[in-house]
């Protein structure tokens, strides 16, 4: 099923005779395998309202994140929350869509600054397993309506509802950004200095960690002279660590956080690729108690990402540790063959029950996707 509108799309789930597989761009097949006819939102695109000068932008759920990007930057705008493009570390093809965005919550590096996703999503309208539409949100930042379905649907991997439009809080696109970086140091102290650069009042955009290369990446962002004052700041606060190289290119520091983002380093390698999030202090333990092949660090420490053995339950060895795992690329036996997502307490996966059987009576809105 291909709707263009929002009128087909609610047509078709109101008369769909089982269940559907809800595809966007088909670049982010992260959870357990669904079966059941396609239905593809790539026909529903377009900016549907851009107000720059409010800070404010509406998409239908197909639009590829590309357009949106593109639109912004031609104002000198950004989405603040650096959404991560899986394709090359899941293997995928096809256009990510700003609706995708959206269902898996998709954030990057940014987020210990500016939040995830849905810290700047103000709106959105879909179709729940009945085929009714819901609206909740709207295209102001203040917004208070009972029910924050807004939230509710970033990241409900399309289990609750398929998203037909959603709207965004932009921001503007600062005017310089650099990174220090640092090599040579364990896991440890990697964290330590993240943790030194985060807890200091010099607002830092991005903190990272990829051992083996390039080390420790601290980012800053903002006007030239703010960046400038921030980096010798930051620079005599890490140098009792080891040496700092600091770089303003801005190709080669966009770059980098990219590789950052998207985790291009466990691309194309053999294993399953965990995301564990974890207290950063608790990084490195974390790290070390799974065994695996390689890992990145980001969000100071607290975000880990680990390339391990095809098939290997990380979860008992994280045992004592506070946190949760997702395993985010994995084959298909495995991901039929255990969670994906963390195990809910039980309270929480009673709400989490109650709330698909009241969007999806019928269930069939990517069935057993989270499990």
């Amino acid at each position: 099923m291909h709707p263009e509108t929002e009128a087909d799309l609610a047509e078709a789930i109101a008369g769909a005779g089982g269940p559907l597989r809800i595809v966007g761009g088909g670049t982010r097949g992260i959870g357990r395998p669904v079966a059941g006819e396609v239905l593809s939102l790539a026909g529903l695109a377009g900016i549907t309202l851009y107000e720059p000068g409010a800070l404010t932008l509406v998409a239908r759920a197909g639009t590829p994140l590309a357009e949106v990007e593109a639109a912004l930057a031609a104002e000198g705008q950004r989405l603040p929350f650096e959404p991560m493009d899986h394709r090359a570390l899941l293997g995928t093809a096809g256009a990510p869509t700003i609706g995708g965005v959206v269902a898996v919550n998709a954030s990057g590096p940014r987020r210990i600054q500016a939040g995830a996703c849905r810290d700047s999503l103000i709106g959105v309208r879909f179709v729940d397993g009945r085929g009714d539409v819901i609206k909740n949100g709207g295209r102001v930042m203040k917004n208070v309506t009972g029910y924050d379905l807004v939230k509710l649907m970033a990241g409900s991997f399309g289990t609750i509802g398929v998203l037909s439009e959603v709207a965004f809080k932009v921001l503007p696109r600062p005017e310089m950004a650099a990174t220090l970086r640092m090599e040579g140091l364990d896991d440890e102290a990697a964290v330590r200095v993240l943790c030194a650069a985060l807890g200091s009042p010099f607002e830092v955009s991005g903190a990272a960690h990829v051992p083996g290369g390039p080390g420790v990446m601290i980012r800053v962002e903002g006007f030239a002279a703010s960046v400038s004052y921030r980096v010798a700041q930051l620079r005599a606060l890490l140098l009792p660590y080891g040496d700092v190289v600091v770089e303003t290119e801005p190709e080669a520091v966009n770059a980098g956080w990219k590789r950052v983002r998207d985790v291009e380093a466990f691309a194309g390698r053999p294993g399953d690729v965990c995301r564990i999030s974890v207290k950063p202090t608790d990084g490195p333990r974390a790290a070390a108690a799974i065994g695996a092949r390689e890992v990145m660090y980001d969000w100071g420490g607290g975000l880990i990402w680990a390339l391990v053995p095809e098939g290997r339950d990380i979860r008992p060895a994280l045992a004592g540790i506070g946190g949760h795992a997702t395993l985010i690329r994995a084959g298909a036996e495995t991901r039929a063959a255990r969670p994906v997502f963390p195990p809910e307490p039980a309270p929480l996966a009673a709400i989490s029950a109650g709330l698909r059987a009241q969007f999806d009576p019928r269930g069939i809105l990517n069935p057993g996707l989270m499990g």
